[in-house]
């Protein structure tokens, strides 16, 4: 059976500035998008605004093509015959309303230096404002953990796949690796900024505070150490989702994640019963803290 691929949470704007493609061999291989900081795309899920939705075909064989904005800039998404239950739903969408998109990235170079990416959805569902939230505040996260193994990859005096791994981002260490050679260094300054413009849609606050009357420098540094402090706090699990998170720890002895129940019995003694500990999950999940490797089993990000 062949092991589906990560769905990314990604910014448009890291997506769009991929330029290497990596085609495996094989028919049914995967194909790779590499963004300059090191994600390995093969599929995305993207939340946002859909804009614009538009039939490009014919009315026995249609073609739909759609804009969804995010807080960086734009996806372009398409699907047709091979893509029936998005294209449908595709077609039902009323613009401007939140949607979710699950797909794979296909990039296409019509001349030397040109590349476009679409996303070639699976599902497409119509979605509310806090999901399209939740989707930012996860997005932000793994940009910002990519930020950090970027930068401490680059510190390292001799940067391997190994090295990146025992960092602690075995996830992206491939990635970060194929990145540098190709791309060389990435513009970091840029994809910080690229955080912030995320997490600004969160924290509306900050766009409408009046400038503070110190040096402009000054001004935006301490700006800037404000948000990343506030996406901290954002992140932060509870006490209680600590203690959730030692128990996944303390369980998890193979590698391959907890299941939900054994983290709910172990959570008993705690004074904390089923519903609780399951909504703790989801908030941990929320803010990036745990996963499923496999549906009802946790384990830390």
């Amino acid at each position: 059976m062949m092991r589906r691929e990560t769905a990314w949470r990604v910014f448009s704007a890291e997506l769009g500035d991929a330029t290497l493609e990596l085609r495996g061999e094989g028919e049914r291989a995967p194909t790779y998008l590499v963004t300059p900081l090191g994600a390995k795309i093969n599929r995305v899920i993207a939340v946002g605004v859909i804009t614009d939705v538009e039939n490009t075909g014919e009315d026995d064989n249609p073609y739909w093509r759609a804009k969804m904005a995010d807080p960086t800039g734009t996806f372009f998404i398409s699907a047709g015959q091979f893509q029936p239950d998005a294209a449908k739903a595709l077609s039902r969408l009323k613009p401007p309303v939140f949607a979710a998109v699950i797909g794979k990235v296909r990039a296409y170079s019509p001349e030397p230096g040109v590349t476009y990416i679409t996303l070639r959805p699976e599902i497409v569902k119509e979605v509310d404002a806090q999901t399209r939230d939740y989707w930012v505040l996860d997005a932000c996260r793994s940009l910002r953990r990519r930020l950090h193994a970027f930068e401490e990859t680059k510190a390292l005096e001799k940067p391997t796949r190994e090295a990146v791994a025992a960092l602690g981002y075995s996830e992206v260490a491939d990635g970060i690796i194929t990145a540098i050679e190709h791309y060389g260094e990435a513009d970091t300054p840029k994809y910080r900024a690229i955080l912030l413009e995320g997490l600004r849609y969160l924290l509306p606050e900050y766009q409408q505070s009046p400038p503070a009357e110190e040096p402009a420098e000054e001004s935006e540094a301490a700006e800037t150490e404000e948000e990343e402090d506030a996406l901290e706090a954002m992140l932060a699990p509870t006490p209680d989702e600590e203690k959730v998170l030692k128990i996944i720890d303390d369980l998890n002895k193979d590698g391959k994640g907890v299941q939900v129940d054994k983290i709910v019995e172990a959570a008993k003694p705690k004074k904390m019963n089923k519903e609780a500990v399951e909504k703790m999950l989801e908030s941990l999940k929320e803010k990036g803290q745990v996963y499923e490797p496999k549906l009802g089993r946790f384990m830390r990000s």
